[in-house]
């Protein structure tokens, strides 16, 4: 790419957003010339990549797969085995934001104007994308500027017959199956959904915590302990309960109709962080 004057770039993370952003440009804006791209950090569920080559084929375009040159293991082990937390969030800046930059690097550096497009939507006005410091790449935020919701992330990919990933039907996030976002209830999930991959977080954990590090997977809980049947049982009940006070204060617009009510809604319900936007978008 390089010596060309600019280029058009969008961030696939195997989410519900990026995809419907890519479905959006495509419709409204077929002489853009976009690269699509999909940073690999091998730890992604098994979901996401039957999502992407779903996504390739309505585009019309590939996805390209940008796979960091450093593994998850090689930087945890230079992070001394300590998890990345919400706190330290190393594995998006190394897995996820570093590939990204080499990539860029020398097109930036050979002077090409580089336009990102984020998928933030209208309802979230308090949210940024990813702002590169470079002074020749431009971040555009095209949902957002067209006034489309999460309701209109979900029409334009059921219009585009893409869909969601089928990872929505139990977890809301997508990104490492390891994921330290993940509410408890969507801990268990992954167990009853992914058992060999919560079994690869455990092992992570348990190496964590011989090396002194203070942070396991879920705040406050190992995985080792979330996995005994009673603890099981009572992070069900709790959802349960949430779920239900949730509906019980449900408003209804007589106007609008009533909304159906998502995973969204109850996964994430007692969510303190918003999460990366580009793992999970």
């Amino acid at each position: 790419m390089t010596g060309t004057q600019e280029r058009h770039i969008l961030g696939i993370s195997g989410g519900r957003d990026s995809a419907a952003l890519a479905v959006h440009m495509r419709q409204t804006r077929p002489d853009v010339p976009l690269e699509y791209f999909f940073t690999d950090t091998g730890k992604e569920l098994a979901e996401v990549y039957s999502f992407l080559d779903r996504l390739e084929g309505f585009l019309g375009r590939p996805i390209a797969r940008i796979n960091p040159d450093r593994d998850f293991d090689f930087w945890l082990s230079e992070y001394n085995h300590f998890l990345p937390s919400p706190r330290t969030r190393w594995c998006t800046r190394q897995l996820k934001l570093r590939p990204l930059e080499h990539w860029l690097e020398p097109d930036l550096a050979a002077g090409v104007k580089v336009h990102s497009y984020v998928a933030i939507r209208a309802d979230e006005p308090s949210r940024d994308g990813y702002q590169s410091t470079h002074a020749n790449m431009s971040v555009h935020f095209p949902l957002r500027e067209a006034g489309i919701d999460r309701a209109g992330v979900i029409d334009l990919l059921d219009s585009a017959g893409v869909g969601e990933p089928e990872y929505y039907q139990w977890r809301t996030r997508s990104g490492c199956t390891f994921c330290f976002f993940q509410q408890k209830i969507e801990w268990v999930r992954l167990k009853r959904e992914h058992p060999e991959a919560y079994e690869d977080a455990k092992s992570y954990e348990k190496t964590a915590l011989e090396h002194g590090s203070p942070f396991t997977w879920s705040q406050g809980e190992s995985l080792e302990d979330m996995e005994e049947p009673e603890r099981v049982a009572q992070i069900e009940r709790d959802f349960e309960e949430r779920r239900a006070r949730l509906l019980a204060r449900r408003r209804v617009n007589p106007l609008a109709g009533e909304r159906t009510l998502t995973n969204d809604d109850f996964y994430g319900i007692d969510e303190a962080s918003a999460g990366c936007v580009v793992c999970h978008k």
